[in-house]
């Protein structure tokens, strides 16, 4: 009898190895699962990748209502091909120095240009080549890609005139 009492304490003792092996086996899985999600994310934020390459880039145009958030227009902007993860996009604005200044209107956004860029030109900050943001009484709003001298030239041939003016 006293044998078989010391055969239970060792297939007991080699049943809870192995069960504590099995548990430690699969709590270093997850913590390195989750530690590559939570690298993959970051990197996703801050090495801002465009959708296309310069030469392979389409214009879209976008339309932001009022009142949409950082979430929203993320989903626009992956509903029309111009960013991956509309998640990543609402990290990236909360960390970039447009948080809250995104603006409603309408815009035209191209494939091959970063989230950055896109944001500089939905805060109005960089308007160049954007549609009229025009009011209902007429008035250009700020940041309308209107030239305000009234001249009917665009802004790229006024920069030529001005650079051919300075002798260059």
């Amino acid at each position: 009898m006293g044998k078989q009492v010391r055969k239970q304490k060792k297939s007991s003792i080699i049943a809870e190895g192995f069960f504590r092996f099995a548990l430690y086996l699969c709590a270093i899985f997850c913590i390195i699962y989750i530690g590559k999600s939570a690298y993959d994310f970051g990197y996703e934020i801050f090495n801002q990748e465009t959708m296309d390459t310069e030469e392979n880039g389409r214009d879209v145009t976008i339309v932001i209502k009022e009142g949409d958030s950082a979430y929203q227009i993320g989903k626009t902007l992956k509903k029309k091909g111009l960013i991956d993860d509309a998640k990543i996009f609402v990290a990236q604005e909360m960390l970039s120095n447009y948080k809250g200044k995104l603006q409603p209107g309408t815009y035209i956004l191209n494939t091959s240009m970063t989230p950055d860029e896109m944001m500089e030109i939905m805060a109005r900050e960089n308007t160049e080549g954007q549609p009229d943001q025009t009011n209902t009484g007429g008035n250009t709003k700020e940041g309308s890609s209107e030239i305000q001298d009234g001249s009917s030239s665009s802004p790229k041939e006024v920069d030529e005139s001005s650079s051919q003016e300075g002798g260059e």
